[in-house]
């Protein structure tokens, strides 16, 4: 065997063991872990999808709208907010909305009857700090605990994670 033709095939070999190990990491990269809850509230409403920064600058044209959007989910004892995942805007509570989920508008795990606010394995769907992307109403009336948000988003109909 000449040294050229080892080196090429160390060289071969070892490019089929990166892809190898590669190739499992491509693969999760590829799969979905979103979860979708969805309500029965609402199914023939078409939503509008608007950018959070956007939402929150022409809040007033969106009152009474069916809207979707994402952001950061923030729960907390008397907080239940969505506020812009952008590095660069304000994260004031006064630049979030109030998120207002109902028990009129209960939300299961598309496929199941699992709800978003059920325990199962040993606790409940984690959602603090988590992006979301929600359906909802805009209700520029109700501005959350102490009256300390832009506006609320009521009638949520789905929640992805």
């Amino acid at each position: 065997m000449t040294p050229t033709y080892a080196k090429c095939s160390l060289v071969m070999l070892y490019n089929h063991v990166i892809l190898l190990f590669m190739f499992p990491v491509f693969l999760q990269s590829c799969t979905s872990d979103k979860k979708i809850y969805k309500s029965d509230c609402d199914v023939n409403i078409t939503f509008k999808k608007i950018g959070f920064t956007q939402l929150i600058d022409s809040i007033e044209d969106y009152d009474d709208q069916y809207v979707e959007v994402s952001g950061t989910y923030k729960e907390a004892k008397e907080q239940s907010a969505l506020y812009n995942d952008s590095l660069f805007v304000d994260h004031s509570n006064k630049h979030a909305l109030w998120i207002n989920f109902s028990q009129d508008c209960p939300l299961y795990l598309k496929g199941t009857r699992t709800g978003l606010f059920e325990a199962s394995d040993g606790g409940f769907t984690p959602m603090n700090n988590k992006k979301i992307t929600i359906r909802g109403k805009i209700n520029l009336r109700n501005t959350g605990h102490l009256g300390l948000y832009k506006g609320a988003i009521d009638r949520v109909s789905s929640v992805e994670l």
